[in-house]
């Protein structure tokens, strides 16, 4: 058995992995398939696979709209090696977004920020060292 996150945007599916992609080290597209004339919205994301820090995430844009998008109360962790990866993760995911707790030292974590990408995923980041 292997479980996965799915991360389902509403047309903004490639916008957000070349975000993932820009950002984060060890991050990769392992592939994508697109909708075709006549189903979805032709030459959107009908799945996709990408990796950071040896994670596999799958994603897509819906095909369906719905009444619902990404909540805080699943977000992604990050661990990072070092400050400057930290600071520049997350001022890239913040940018366009919202902060729910902006970088500082929370006692559980010298340095630490909560974020909501621009496109809605919400992210911890945590300096590891």
């Amino acid at each position: 058995m292997k479980v996965t996150p799915f991360l389902m945007f509403q047309g903004r599916c490639e916008e957000a992995l070349n975000l993932y992609v820009s950002l984060l080290p060890d991050c990769r597209i392992l592939d994508i398939a697109r909708f075709g004339p006549g189903s979805g919205m032709e030459g959107s994301v009908m799945r996709a696979r990408f990796t950071v820090g040896g994670q596999e995430i799958r994603c897509n844009d819906s095909s369906v709209k719905h009444a619902f998008t990404f909540t805080p109360s699943f977000s992604l962790f990050v661990d990072c090696e070092s400050e400057s990866d930290f600071d520049r993760i997350v001022q890239g995911l913040a940018e366009g977004g919202q902060t729910l707790m902006a970088a500082g030292n929370y006692g559980f974590s010298r340095k630490f920020a909560w974020v909501n990408d621009r496109l809605g995923v919400s992210w911890q980041i945590n300096l590891a060292r």
